[in-house]
C-alpha cells in the first residue's frame, strides 16, 4: 500500500497525510488523528501542525498530480480494458475477465461488486471506480501479483472527477446511454460528454469499441475506432436463439460467421458478452480461442440470475434504471410462457426524475407489480413511493415498503411457469435506510423462502 493516505484512519508511522476537503466530509478536520496515527508530513489547504506541513492551494488536485507523477510509469506494461455505459459495465467487465482467466491471462478486474483477481473475488469496493488514490493501490497491487490486464467499469463520476488520470486503455467501450444520475449530470447532453471524456484516457494506438445500435454509439468515434450491433457493425450479430437457459448467437466478423453459445440470456446480454469477446479480441486472442471458453463463463451474481422456485423462476437483477427495468422485463416476457411479477423501487437521494418513468414500465409490462423500498437513505419513503405511483397508470400494483415481506409475497404468488424478477439490488446484501447499511440479500430471502416451504 502506498505511503500516502487521505483516510486518518488508515495512516501508519511514517504515512503522508492528505486532507481533501470532500462533498461531505473535510479532510482537515481529521488531520490531528493522522497525526496520532503516526503521519509525518501533512498536505493541506490551510493550518500549520507540529509535523512537516506543505499548504498548497488545490490538495485533491496535489495527490493527483503526485500520484500521475510518481508511479503511473510503472503502468506502461501492463494492458488496461475501459468500459463506461449506463447499463451492461459490470457484466461486460466480469465476461471480459473471466474469458481471460480461462485463456490463461492473469487479469484484475475493479468495478462494482468488487476487486477480483483471476476472476475470483478479493475484497469489496466502495464505488464502481475508486477513488485514484485506492485506484493507484489496485493496480499496483495487481502489478505485484503478475496481472497482464486490468478490466476497470469507468463511471462518468470518475471521469467528472478525474480518477483514472494515470491510466491509459488499450481498449475502451460503450455500451449504451440511458437517464441515470442526472440528479448530478442534470442533462442527458451533459451525461454524455462526461462519457466521452473516455477518448481522452486511449492509448494513441489504442481502440474504442462501441454499440452503434444505442443512439449516442457514434458520439465515441475515434481513430481506431471499431462497432458492435444488430446494424451493420464490425462485430455484427446477425441472428439470436434462447435455448431454454442458453443463448445461441450468430455472429459476423470480417467477411466469417462464428457460432457461439453461452450461459447468458436476454438480448442486453448479447451485447455484453460480444462487447466482451470484441475487447479480448483486440488484446490480441483469436475469436476462436475466445468462443471455445463460452459456455464457461457466467454473469455475475445478481445479474439476472435465476433461481428455480418450485416449477417458477425468480430473477435477482441489478436493474435500477428505466432503461434496464424494460429490458429485463421484455426479456422475460419473450422467453416464459407464465405471468410476470415484478418487485421494484427506486433509491433515495438520487435522480427523482426516473422515479414515475420507472413506475410507468413495471406496471405496463408486468402482469402485476410490487413497489418496495430500495436504499431509501436519508429521504422519506413516502415521497419516494408517490414520485413512483405518479407514472402509473394500472391498477395492477401494491406497495409493500418493507423489502423482505415484498419480496415473500412475491414468491407466495407465483404459479408454475411464473417469473418474480427481484430488481434493483442484484449484488448487494444491503439496505440503506438513513446513513447506515442494514443488511438484506434479495437471494438470500429467496433461498429462506425455498427452504421455509419445502
Amino acid at each position: 500500500m502506498l505511503k500516502i493516505k487521505t483516510d486518518s484512519r488508515l495512516v501508519n508511522d511514517g504515512d503522508i497525510f492528505v486532507a481533501i476537503k470532500g462533498h461531505t466530509v473535510d479532510g482537515h478536520d481529521y488531520i490531528e488523528t493522522a497525526i496520532k496515527n503516526g503521519a509525518k508530513k501533512i498536505i493541506c489547504e490551510h493550518g500549520k501542525y507540529d509535523v512537516e506541513t506543505q499548504v498548497v492551494e488545490n490538495s485533491e488536485k496535489y495527490l493527483n498530480d503526485y500520484l500521475v507523477k510518481n508511479y503511473s510509469s510503472k503502468f506502461k506494461d501492463i494492458k488496461f480494458i475501459g468500459i463506461t455505459g449506463t447499463n451492461g459495465k459490470t457484466t461486460t467487465a466480469y465476461l471480459t475477465s473471466q474469458i481471460l482467466t480461462k485463456l490463461h491471462v492473469n487479469n484484475a478486474y475493479i468495478g462494482t461488486i468488487g476487486y477480483y483477481y483471476n476472476s475470483e473475488f478479493v475484497r469489496e469496493l466502495p464505488n464502481t471506480t475508486p477513488d485514484i488514490l485506492l485506484l493507484y493501490n489496485l493496480i499496483l497491487e495487481s502489478i505485484e501479483k503478475g496481472a497482464e490486464v486490468i478490466v476497470m467499469e469507468v463511471s462518468s463520476h470518475a471521469l467528472s472527477y478525474e480518477r483514472i488520470n494515470g491510466v491509459k486503455f488499450d481498449v475502451a467501450g460503450f455500451t449504451n446511454l440511458t437517464e441515470d444520475h442526472l440528479d448530478y449530470h442534470k442533462t442527458m447532453e451533459n451525461y454524455l460528454e462526461a462519457k466521452k471524456k473516455i477518448l481522452n484516457y486511449i492509448k494513441d494506438d489504442g481502440v474504442m469499441i462501441s454499440n452503434i445500435d444505442d443512439e449516442y454509439g457514434l458520439s465515441f468515434k475515434y481513430k481506431n475506432f471499431k462497432s458492435i450491433g444488430f446494424k451493420d457493425s464490425d462485430y455484427h450479430i446477425i441472428d439470436f436463439k434462447f435455448n431454454n437457459l442458453t443463448t445461441n448467437i450468430k455472429l459476423s466478423y470480417q467477411d466469417n460467421i462464428y457460432d457461439i453459445t453461452t450461459n447468458l440470456l436476454g438480448k442486453f446480454n448479447i451485447y455484453n458478452y460480444i462487447t466482451a469477446l470484441s475487447f479480448v479480441h483486440n488484446l490480441g486472442y483469436k475469436i476462436e480461442d475466445i468462443i471455445n471458453v463460452a459456455s464457461e463463463i457466467y454473469p455475475p451474481s445478481g445479474r439476472n440470475e435465476a433461481i428455480d422456485v418450485f416449477g417458477s423462476l425468480a430473477i435477482i437483477d441489478y436493474a435500477h434504471t428505466p432503461d434496464a427495468v424494460e429490458k429485463i422485463i421484455l426479456t422475460h416476457k419473450e422467453m416464459n410462457k407464465g405471468k410476470i411479477i415484478t418487485i421494484v423501487g427506486c433509491g433515495g437521494d438520487r435522480d427523482p426524475k426516473k422515479r414515475p418513468i420507472m413506475g410507468n414500465i413495471a406496471t405496463d409490462l408486468s402482469d402485476y407489480v410490487i413497489f418496495t423500498d430500495d436504499n431509501p437513505r436519508c429521504e422519506d419513503e413516502k415521497k419516494i413511493m408517490e414520485d413512483i405511483l405518479k407514472g402509473v397508470l394500472k391498477d395492477n400494483y401494491k406497495v409493500v415498503f418493507d423489502r423482505r415481506k415484498a419480496i415473500e409475497e412475491g414468491l407466495s404468488m407465483l404459479d408454475k411457469n411464473d417469473t418474480l424478477l427481484i430488481l434493483g439490488k442484484g449484488h448487494e446484501d444491503y439496505q440503506i435506510i438513513g446513513t447506515k447499511k442494514h443488511h438484506l440479500s434479495d437471494r438470500e430471502e429467496v433461498f429462506k423462502y425455498i427452504e421455509n416451504n419445502k
